[in-house]
């Protein structure tokens, strides 16, 4: 999942108030007037973030914004946003918690933890760095153009819809430049290197001729049903909004990145070279990861996690056929030409496929609670794929969207078919799929249908690659592998995150420290890193996270013994949706304690 799509972090779960019992006061509908309050709260929190952020309401399946890219860039927007959060909070504090149900107290507890994280942020200037190469509202909409993704293109409203985003991106443009013209003279820049990768996607969106531009892909592609009429006025507008004010806009905005910003960038790597960068980066760390770890302790998680994976890899090496010292197994693999059988995007996307079919009758031996939405899979748009990870869409609220597999091609011959196993586990079933879609199927209010946080979200996602064991699925040494490597992946994650935000590493010591502990080429390490780079403190979520379902379930295992269900844990970790790490924890214990 990329970071920008989710709707709010959540934080350290601070305790509720828990005072002496009260009279509960009931409303003239019968309810109590707590629980009245909390639905009204959540509401209108929920609401106001979708219009606020509406490209990430749209892609989490919310389509009734799908006109507006909204302007939370915008510094007075910005601090209208905390200015309204803190108000949220003050109505939350005023509820008397004794009133509520148990599910009530769930979304409070959740609501005020999320509201804590958002505000742990306040005084950190993010605003100052509005895009970088994993995330930017121009090639974010670029990416909707095709209509395959989060925002359906099919009908001429929709049409309309769409291009009145792309007639904001110019306002957007010229609001980031005004951004970032003050980031460079507070010393709140990218690293050189991120600007340097970002130029070439403002580059591939600049046309000569408004019919080659991707954001003319809907017309392209016009519906059999659509009149003559309708389709020569919606060619029309398109071609005079690219021509006019979209294409004008995108090169005096790619200029300044290249003429005026890219000088400005900083040479340092890490977000503690920043202003008041250290705060910055362990709030982010608090928010990623919803515990009060330090990147300290992280750190050491990372390299014991790594020292421990490495040691796995002295039985698998054999089973290869490889012999020489475990730590340089990954790199032996890359090397090994039989592990490169594709010669297609269209193979690779089968696999992917075949893959999905069979799970269809094993999932159900695993849980009992699986998403009414189907699984696509489909190729990363060709704009993103230098720089984009495979990842997971959820499906549209209405059901008129699948979920979507995004895998991430470029070149067919040397993609190693080692980890596609564990890559579709995580990003497809049983991991983003079943929890984000069964999420959204829930009745959940819906800031938590539509929301959630890194560690749960990754966690879980991380978690569902180790049940190719049970499924079966890792008899095969060389998909056992690409499930240790991955593991590998997410716990170096930990090692260079921390090491350049918190540790002072260099850009260059994470590149080499993932391609002498992966097997990483040059270009795979230095995206990785960049992608870490652009993202603090995102990579720690997937193995905290996941290391605490795996903790919570061999609780639940020693402490239930033969009572113990794995469905029945399952059901538990998503049955009620994203959640800090503490209360997952609080619920999984409830589940043991009612068991026993």
């Amino acid at each position: 999942m990329k970071q920008s799509l989710v709707l709010l972090c959540s934080a350290v779960l601070f305790g509720l108030t828990q005072g002496a019992a009260a009279a509960t006061t009931i409303t003239t509908a019968g309810e109590p007037v707590a629980h009245r309050q909390l639905e009204k709260i959540m509401q209108d929190y929920y609401e106001f973030n979708a219009r606020f952020n509406p490209v990430a309401a749209t892609f989490f399946g919310d389509n009734r914004y799908d006109d507006q890219i909204g302007m939370s860039i915008a510094p007075k927007n910005s601090a209208r946003l905390y200015a309204q959060y803190h108000l949220f909070s003050k109505r939350l504090q005023q509820i008397d918690v004794a009133q509520l149900s148990e599910m009530d107290r769930t979304n409070d507890e959740i609501l005020s933890a999320e509201l804590a994280s958002a505000l742990s942020l306040e005084t950190f200037p993010d605003y100052l760095l509005p895009l970088n190469q994993m995330d930017s509202m121009p090639v974010n909409i670029a990416n909707l153009a095709s209509g395959e993704s989060a925002q359906v293109i099919t009908t001429p409203k929709q049409y309309r819809a769409f291009l009145n985003r792309v007639k904001q991106l110019p306002g957007w443009m010229k609001q980031a430049a005004a951004n970032m013209r003050v980031g460079i003279n507070t010393g709140v820049v990218l690293p050189q290197a991120l600007t340097t990768s970002l130029l070439p996607q403002y580059q591939k969106l600049i046309t000569d001729h408004p019919e080659d531009s991707i954001y003319y892909s809907p017309i392209r592609h016009f519906p059999a049903t659509f009149s003559a009429q309708e389709k020569r006025r919606l060619t029309h507008d398109y071609h005079e909004v690219i021509a006019q004010q979209l294409t004008p806009a995108l090169k005096k905005f790619s200029t300044f990145l290249q003429n005026e910003y890219l000088p400005a960038s900083r040479s340092t790597t890490g977000w503690g070279a920043l202003p008041h960068g250290e705060g910055w980066y362990r709030a982010y760390v608090a928010a990623q990861t919803t515990t009060n770890m330090t990147p300290e302790q992280i750190h050491a998680i990372g390299l014991q996690e790594v020292a421990r994976i490495q040691q796995q890899f002295a039985q698998l090496g054999e089973k290869l056929g490889y012999t020489g010292a475990p730590a340089g197994l990954p790199a032996w693999v890359r090397e090994q030409p039989q592990f490169y059988p594709f010669k297609s995007e269209q193979e690779i996307l089968a696999a992917y496929e075949k893959l999905n079919a069979s799970l269809d009758s094993k999932l159900p031996a695993l849980f009992t609670l699986i998403p009414k939405a189907k699984l696509e899979v489909h190729p990363e748009p060709e704009l993103t794929r230098a720089t984009a990870s495979a990842h997971y869409s959820p499906p549209s609220a209405d059901g008129s969207r699948p979920g979507i597999f995004w895998a991430v091609i470029n070149d067919p011959t040397k993609y190693n078919s080692a980890g596609i196993t564990t890559l579709f586990l995580h990003e497809g079933r049983p991991g983003h799929h079943f929890q984000l879609a069964l999420q959204q199927e829930l009745p959940l209010p819906k800031f938590r249908r539509f929301g959630g946080n890194n560690a749960y979200i990754e966690g879980w996602a991380l978690y569902a690659e180790s049940l190719g064991k049970e499924l079966g699925l890792y008899e095969d040494p060389l998909q056992a592998f690409g499930n240790l490597q991955l593991e590998l992946l997410r716990s170096v994650r930990l090692v260079v995150d921390t090491g350049m935000h918190a540790k002072g590493w260099t850009r260059e010591q994470s590149i080499k420290y993932m391609q002498d502990t992966l097997g990483f080429t040059p270009a795979e390490a230095k995206n990785a890193t960049e992608r870490y780079m652009a993202w603090p403190g995102q990579a720690l979520g997937y193995k905290i996270g996941a290391m605490k379902i795996a903790e919570l379930r061999h609780r639940a295992e020693l402490a239930l013994g033969d009572k113990f269900s794995l469905p029945e844990f399952h059901a538990v970790v998503i049955g009620e949706g994203s959640m800090p790490l503490s209360t997952l924890e609080a619920k999984v214990d409830q589940m043991i304690a009612a068991k026993k």
